[in-house]
Order: C-alpha cells, then structure tokens, then sequence
C-alpha cells in the first residue's frame, strides 16, 4: 500500500543530491557508517555488475564500451534488485539507504517513486548539498583518486602526507580525465541540464532541504547529523 500523502514515511530513505564535487558521496559514506545503513553509489554498483558479470552488468557493459549512457531502465533495475524491490515478494527489502547519483534525472526520479510505491514506501529524506559553480571548479581540478584502493584525494582540501601516493594502501594517485579542467566546465553543465531540475521536483513534494556544502567536510558532516537528529529533514 502507498504510503498516504502527508503522511511522514517510516525508516531512513535518502536521496542525495548536488552538483560534481559537491561531496555527497563523502557525507554519505560517513552517514552510512554512523547509521550503519546502506549507501548506494550507482557508480560503484554498475562497476560491480560488471566485474561479476552479471546479465545486467553485461548489458550494461555494451553501452560502456561504446562510449554510451547506460540506459534509464538498466540503470533503475539495478538499484531496484540492490535494495529488493524487484524480488516480488521472494526476498528481503532494504529499508534504510542513501542512494548517491540517483536519480539524475525527473525520469529516473519517477521511476523510483513508483518502485517504491510498489513496495509500500517513499523517500524520507532528500538533501541538496548546495556549493558555488567556482568552489565546485575547484574542488574538481584538484581531485586525485587511487588507482589500486580507490580512495578520493584533494590537494587543497585534502592532501595525502607524499605527493601522488596513497596514505591508505601507497598506491599511485591519477586524476580522472573529467576531473581534469577542461573537462570540468562540460560536466557542471551536463548536470544543470540534466540533474539540476530535480531540485524543483523535490521541492514540489516538499522533500529538499538544502544544505550548506561550501565548509569543511567535518562541519558539513556535523550539520547533516543536526539536521537529521533535530528533524528538520
């Protein structure tokens, strides 16, 4: 049954929202951790797909290789089976997530206000971690990742203790090609174009809270947790 409108959803299902670099995945990886709740990065769910070779991972590989968006479909089938809603009944549902780079778009967004419908729920909580398009350039352009772990560096926020290597494992850090400045620019604007709407349908059902971004990582983590704690989101 559909939750009732006005009615305030049960359990902690979250949307994070924000423009590249805005650090929503970092606030929401402390978050899980703090609440001991999933987080859910598509970026990190489609590169698991993948690598286990599974049958969505390999459709969604064609459309990788060729240099394509992986389709709307392929990518809501997937976060759907990650948290059981697909399972129709035949496995357990995940009720407490923050999903990190879904939706990005009003289709996407629709699409999993009907799965979740579906299943009985609806988000509890979407959050728009709000940072100016120059403090976002250059977070970006100075974001290095770990080839062998993965980990995330900055060299003006966060800088690793020797130059080019990883703290956490002392693997060699690259920077993503759209990490790189004359990348950035085309990647703030594919999200005004195409992720920015969402704010205003979110808005709509009275569900964003905006959150100051542009502090420090521990201040912004520090005041996510008020907000959640003093229910003001």
């Amino acid at each position: 049954m559909t939750p009732a409108a006005g009615s305030r959803p049960t359990g902690f299902r979250a949307v994070f929202l924000g423009a590249p670099g805005a650090g929503k995945g970092t606030q929401a990886q402390t978050l899980a951790k703090v609440r001991q709740i999933l987080h859910l990065s598509t970026g990190d769910m489609l590169r698991a797909e993948v690598a286990g070779g599974t049958e969505l991972g390999l459709r969604a590989k064609s459309f990788m290789d060729a240099g394509k968006l992986v389709p709307d479909d392929l990518i809501i089938a997937m976060v759907e089976g990650r948290i059981g809603l697909a399972s129709a009944g035949k496995g357990p549902i995940t009720r407490d997530w923050i999903l990190d780079g879904f939706p990005r778009t009003v289709p996407q967004a629709e699409a999993l206000d009907r799965a979740l419908a579906r299943a009985g729920m609806a988000l509890s909580h979407v959050v728009f971690f709000d940072v100016p398009s120059p403090v976002l350039v250059r977070r970006l352009s100075a974001r290095w990742t770990c080839a062998r772990c993965g980990a995330i560096w900055n060299t003006e926020s966060k800088p690793p203790k020797q130059q080019g290597v990883c703290d956490h494992c002392g693997g060699s850090l690259k920077q993503r090609t759209d990490d790189r400045p004359e990348a950035v620019g085309q990647r703030l604007e594919v999200y005004e174009r195409e992720t920015a709407p969402l704010l205003d349908f979110y808005q709509s059902r009275n569900l964003l809270r905006r959150l100051d971004a542009n502090r420090s990582p521990d201040v912004v983590q520090h005041a996510l947790i008020q907000l959640i704690q003093n229910g003001a989101i």
